[in-house]
């Protein structure tokens, strides 16, 4: 049987969301109203910034916006700006989280990416790190290439949940032996399918998930990476709020 490493991309290896750096280009580039941005999305963007809300209330209230906003334009249209994602966004990664990568496809281990962002921008992320498979929320299409506004999410638990056992048939996986790393509870099944489970730059919501869970507290380990700094922590850290 063969080890597996499943990753996260958006706040686990890039340092942000594809999909919000989509949604930027998209308004920069004029095929998405900016008002659409200025309206809706500035005002959580800027109260998560200072800390006030969450970042799964900014990401929730943005993948609505951003599914209405591709709803009827054709995906071949927006494919020269997919392209800038990646080119423009690629290497802001963790350092942490790229050499894992590294050392697994060193060490002839499957290597896998499964994200909340778009098939269509993970792709390309898989493409760039050559890794052996990914999953990533599905936009779908109508017959005419254009987006129907229908999605098929991967970003919570219980997507990620079924995307980990499909890969593990496919791949032939032995998840005791394998890795996972994640940083938000749209991780947490996928932490818990395997082995040894990293946390990285984890929410106070997985790091509390990891503490009320005494096998994934005593297997997990966090990781915390800040400027040229990495550091690794037990479970059972102490989260101060501030």
């Amino acid at each position: 049987m063969n080890i597996g490493a499943f990753f996260d991309i958006d706040g686990t290896l890039y340092r942000n969301s594809l999909m919000i750096e989509h949604f930027k280009k998209l308004v920069k580039y004029e095929v998405i109203d900016p008002r659409l941005w200025h309206s809706n999305v500035k005002y959580t963007y800027k109260e998560w910034r200072k800390r006030v809300r969450h970042y799964e209330d900014y990401m929730l209230e943005l993948i609505d916006i951003y599914i209405e906003a591709l709803k009827g334009r054709k995906k071949s249209d927006l494919e020269f700006i997919s392209n800038q994602v990646i080119r423009l966004n690629g290497d802001i990664v963790y350092k942490f989280t790229r050499e894992r990568i590294k050392w697994h496809q060193e060490n002839r281990h499957k290597v896998f990416f499964i994200s909340g962002s778009p098939t269509f921008l993970v792709s390309k992320m898989a493409e760039k790190y050559g890794v052996d498979a990914f999953r990533g929320a599905e936009y779908l299409l109508d017959e005419q290439g254009k987006f129907t506004g229908e999605v098929l999410p991967m970003w919570d638990s219980d997507s990620k949940d079924r995307a980990i056992r499909q890969l593990e048939r496919d791949y032939n996986i032995n998840s005791s032996e394998s890795y996972a790393y994640g940083d938000t509870n749209g991780d947490l099944s996928m932490l818990k399918k395997v082995g040894r489970p990293i946390a990285i730059n984890p929410t106070k919501e997985l790091v509390d998930s990891i503490k009320n869970d005494s096998e994934l507290k005593k297997k997990s380990r966090i990781i915390i990476e800040r400027k040229d700094v990495i550091y690794s922590l037990p479970p059972d850290v102490e989260v101060i709020l501030e």
